[in-house]
């Protein structure tokens, strides 16, 4: 059976020794019934060929300028810092903080 790496991190370690056993021999894999899941779940996820990190794609915006104009915001940030005015550094951090969050929410994950 193919799993996913996101269905085989919902295992618990027993499932994965199980499915470890059927898999043909392959080093990654050799002594898993010693290992614990933080050991196991890439080692079995190099074994079945299983890219180990999920992906994340941003969806319905356009990430580069969002990305841009954060770094100008920062820029003008630092510059508040050396000049320490706090209400433009708190007004420029809320506003990294907002576009930060607005790529957060057109995160589509996919494996």
């Amino acid at each position: 059976m193919a799993y996913t790496y996101h269905e085989l991190k919902g295992k618990t370690i027993q499932e994965l020794r199980d499915i470890a056993k059927d898999v043909p021999e392959h080093d990654a894999v050799q002594g898993f019934s010693q290992m614990n899941k933080d050991h196991l779940l890439p080692a079995l996820c190099k074994a079945l060929g299983i890219p180990v990190h999920e992906r994340a794609e941003v969806v319905g915006i356009d990430k580069p300028a969002i990305k841009a104009k954060m770094r100008e915001l920062k820029r003008k940030r630092d510059d508040a810092i050396a000049s320490k005015d706090g209400e433009m550094v708190k007004s420029l951090r809320r506003q990294i903080h907002g576009l930060n969050r607005e790529i957060r929410r057109h995160i589509l994950r996919t494996a």
